[in-house]
């Protein structure tokens, strides 16, 4: 081996070792909030979100014991899923999703946290029904939408979350588990993520008294995890965390 050449397994070793750290500090940070929330730690998922990193890490995750991971556009999760399809893996689609894309999600997704309209969800009904599976949907709830908009990153604006989620529970091949949103970066909840997951507790009480078992709670990412648990988030989005500062989309 030349002084130019890399060692294949050395570079395989080195990154497996960065990830184990980042991922035992992330772990660590969710212990933490969980205890000063009287909160059990196993009431929390981790969703290691791979975005724009390589099907070799999602090995790489997967061995030090990570089972859910995220993706948020269909053109770079379908083919690392197909991928990494011999692993016991949870796959969690939380990007804005286009109609078009539904059946390609749905071949290998188990949870879309991002739905928002209703032609979303005919689009999914329609696929999953096809790919003979039940797929799992969050509503994506924006916390800067004023009534009968949409989010500037998705989601529907809190008046609207009851007729979506019935919907939801009301489409073949698709099952209602509960809401997702992201702190906003605009409104009354700007800078405020705490705040914003606490409202987003308070509608999921409300949805729980006609869908009990949409109980899923998917808020908080790697800058804002400690105030989802606190909150009561039942699943975290961590990115950044875990596999470092993304590399530039082409």
């Amino acid at each position: 081996m030349t002084e130019h050449q890399t060692d294949p397994e050395a570079e395989d070793g080195a990154r497996r070792a960065e990830l184990a750290a980042n991922l035992d500090r992330v772990e660590k940070r969710i212990t933490a909030a969980c205890e000063a929330a009287g909160r059990d730690r196993a009431d929390v998922t981790l969703i290691v979100v791979t975005k724009t990193y390589p099907a070799s890490d999602v090995r790489l995750l997967a061995g030090l014991g990570v089972r859910h991971v995220a993706e948020n556009r269909d053109q770079d999760a379908a083919p690392k899923a197909t991928a990494c399809a011999d692993l016991p893996l949870t796959w969690h689609f939380v990007g804005q999703l286009q109609t078009n894309k539904a059946r390609s999600v749905v071949r290998y997704s188990d949870h879309v946290h991002s739905v928002d309209r209703l032609r979303l969800v005919g689009a999914l009904s329609t696929a999953a029904t096809a790919a003979g599976k039940r797929l799992g949907c969050l509503v994506q709830v924006a916390l800067d939408a004023e009534s009968g908009t949409q989010g500037e990153r998705g989601g529907v604006a809190p008046d609207a979350v009851a007729a979506l989620a019935d919907a939801i529970a009301a489409a073949p091949g698709l099952r209602l588990d509960g809401l997702m949103t992201v702190a906003p970066l605009a409104g009354a909840y700007a800078g405020q993520p705490r705040a914003a997951f606490d409202r987003l507790m308070e509608i999921s009480s409300g949805l729980r008294e006609t869908h009990p078992a949409a109980n899923m709670v998917s808020a908080g990412m790697s800058q804002d995890l400690d105030e989802a648990v606190a909150a009561g988030a039942t699943h975290v989005r961590v990115g950044t965390a875990v596999l470092g500062v993304r590399p530039g989309l082409g």
